[in-house]
């Protein structure tokens, strides 16, 4: 499985710049093609999604003179899954004088995704990080401070210094609010014109290049087709093919997928996201998981007995009975390892019988030092939002005893494949934040999710998507009366007939859950071939058996939270098969990706620098055919590639 698909391997232009990393960002900004404010005002640009990357991008486009359609299916950009983020955003301003620098912000992000990433999207990222806070406190973001008046810091996994910034437990929320106060005054000045309720549901291309959408307005059911010079996915990520996560229910994978079945390659698939610090799962019933944010484990200590099977309460296991087991293993990082590390660490003490609680899927995070030291009114001023989250979900006083924990779905490094301009292989079709693979190599640091949506949407596309713009202000507007789009349009009006007409017996929800375990446990924490080539028969097996068998209730022409939910998994359904073929083809373990067959005798990711040393962008080859393999070879100019060590 995977490996035929190398015959067909073909190596992508990324566009990197020339010239040194310093200098890259810079010159090639000064050196960009302009687009003038009288055609800027000629030109239209569709956003797709307004949580932080698309909002920021909205706005900033419509600042810059564009007229920007923007969709979401939420009732408001409020509501968009970046309101969830807790812990806070990393920008390289060595505030605390602890030794931060930008190339430090850039070599702790390419180490920490374990050299799977491009060196010269990361130190623009790295670059323009302090920019964003700027723009915020601008905003009014009410960060955290020192008693003096200077913005605080705090330190999160992967990293030896101080450079996340926070707004208590709520730095998602604050931040959205900021990103949405811009974009709701370019609304008012009608420079942006915004489409809740509406999800895209097909990209329309014409002569190759995407000219528009088709939307599904979700109260009246109506197909809409909207044109545009170029269009925008920042749509977030794809956790919810695992079923639970951490992602808000409505997050989902449609319009990559959409993209990707365009020609728009989907880039490292299988590189997600396991956080380690979330509430276990309790019972069958749950929907979803609550991520308790990794800023915890600055002060919380993380332990499980040194017994197995050990069903005291914590407050009854003295402390020679404890094993600080991140500390011990890890002494120079201690708790705040990187995410990968902390949750195959945790999943390796439940396994081997060590776990805490009931079902023995969890270990304690306890805060009883910090309070002893700092006093609890310190720890309440640093965490209560997130302390009074953990007691109302699950009964429990962490002020009195220790949280329980297990790793949960997070996050996806993967995405669309986009070059330095963040173009998809689709000309005039761009994807920013999660929705892209471009960042974080084959593992995130905790905080640069925010940074990286903000940079995208306030710092690089502005710029970038001009490269593109200037080169089609001499071509006529494309308009919805193109064949493209009513041909795209009836493609979308088949799919719903037939997921509607289909009279089976099975809910979305059971074939979404079923799904969920298949993927959770054979393309989850960690991989094997056996699993994957085993488990890529279950999905392709579960996929007829949702077209023969899923019962999709109501009507189309009216709000049907069914057909919106069937739609997605049979999309989420198709992702999982590229994510095993994804997994397959790479063999050697890597950030987020561990193969149980490559490991280093102390059970850590070992990576194939010389066979793997590149990024795996799959090209849609038909229904039912699998997907072909193209390759964007990794160079790296100024990090040298090591077994990464946190010791």
């Amino acid at each position: 499985m995977g490996e035929n698909n190398n015959m067909n391997s073909k190596i992508l232009d990324s566009k990197i710049p020339s010239g040194s990393l310093e200098r890259k960002w810079t010159d090639y900004r000064s050196s960009l093609p302009l687009v003038s404010p009288a055609n800027k005002q000629k030109q239209n640009v569709i956003m797709i999604g307004t949580g932080l990357a698309g909002a920021s991008a909205a706005a900033s486009l419509a600042e810059m003179g564009y007229n920007v359609k923007a969709f979401c299916f939420q009732d408001s950009p409020r509501r968009a899954h970046s309101i969830a983020a807790q812990g806070g955003i990393n920008a390289a301003k060595n505030y605390q004088n602890d030794g931060d620098s930008i190339y430090r912000l850039f070599y702790d992000t390419i180490k920490g995704g374990d050299y799977r990433s491009r060196e010269a999207n990361v130190y623009r990222l790295a670059e323009v990080s302090g920019n964003i806070i700027d723009q915020c406190v601008a905003q009014g973001v009410p960060f955290a401070r020192e008693y003096g008046g200077t913005l605080d810091n705090r330190s999160f996994g992967g990293v030896q210094v101080s450079r996340t910034f926070y707004a208590r437990g709520q730095t998602g929320q604050q931040l959205l609010l900021g990103a949405y106060s811009a974009l709701s005054r370019q609304i008012n000045t009608g420079k942006v014109e915004m489409f809740t309720k509406h999800e895209m549901v097909d990209i329309v291309l014409v002569d190759g290049h995407a000219k528009g959408i088709i939307a599904r307005n979700l109260v009246t059911g109506e197909l809409e087709k909207h044109a545009a010079s170029a269009v925008v996915l920042a749509t977030g990520g794809y956790s919810n093919v695992y079923y639970l996560s951490t992602n808000a229910m409505g997050s989902n994978v449609t319009a990559a997928w959409k993209a990707y079945k365009r020609g728009a390659m989907f880039s490292n698939p299988c590189f997600t996201q396991i956080h380690p610090t979330c509430i276990p799962v309790s019972g069958e019933y749950q929907s979803k998981l609550t991520l308790m944010s990794e800023s915890l484990r600055n002060d919380g200590r993380i332990w499980v007995s040194k017994n197995k099977g050990d069903s005291r309460s914590p407050d009854q296991i003295p402390e020679e009975e404890r094993d600080y087991y991140l500390e011990r293993r890890y002494p120079a990082f201690g708790n705040l390892v990187p995410r990968d590390i902390a949750s195959r660490a945790a999943k390796e003490r439940c396994d081997a019988g060590y776990g805490a609680g009931e079902t023995g899927q969890s270990v304690y995070l306890d805060f009883k030092d910090a309070i002893d030291t700092m006093g609890q009114d310190t720890v309440s001023a640093r965490y209560g939002n997130l302390f009074e989250m953990y007691g109302k979900i699950t009964g429990e006083n962490p002020y009195k005893s220790p949280m329980r924990i297990y790793p949960a779905v997070h996050y996806t490094m993967g995405g669309l494949w986009v070059d330095y301009n963040l173009m998809t292989t689709v000309p005039g079709l761009f994807s920013i934040g999660e929705s892209n693979f471009s960042d974080h190599g084959a593992n995130r640091l905790g905080a640069s999710a925010l940074m990286q949506g903000l940079a995208d949407g306030y710092f690089v596309l502005p710029y970038t998507i001009g490269t593109y713009l200037s080169k089609e202000i001499n071509s006529d507007m494309v308009s919805t009366e193109d064949s493209a789009f009513d041909s795209t349009l009836k493609e979308s009006e088949e799919t719903i007939e037939k997921l509607l007409s289909n009279q089976g017996n099975r809910t979305v929800e059971s074939l979404h859950k079923e799904l969920g375990l298949i993927m959770w446990n054979n393309c989850g924490m960690s991989r094997n071939q056996e699993d994957l080539d085993k488990a890529l028969k279950e999905v392709d097996e579960l996929k007829k058996t949702f077209w023969s068998d899923v019962k999709v209730p109501g009507r189309s022409d009216s709000i049907n939270k069914e057909l919106e939910k069937a739609w997605r998994v049979s999309d989420f359904i198709e992702l999982g098969e590229v994510m095993m073929h994804d997994a397959s083809d790479r063999k050697e373990s890597c950030g987020a990706h561990f193969r149980e067959e490559y490991q280093t005798e102390d059970g850590e990711a070992l990576r194939n620098d010389e066979e793997y040393n590149y990024v795996s962008s799959w090209e849609y080859a038909g229904e039912n055919v699998p997907p072909n393999l193209h390759k964007e070879i990794l160079n790296f100019e100024t990090v040298t590639p090591t077994q990464r060590s946190y010791k």
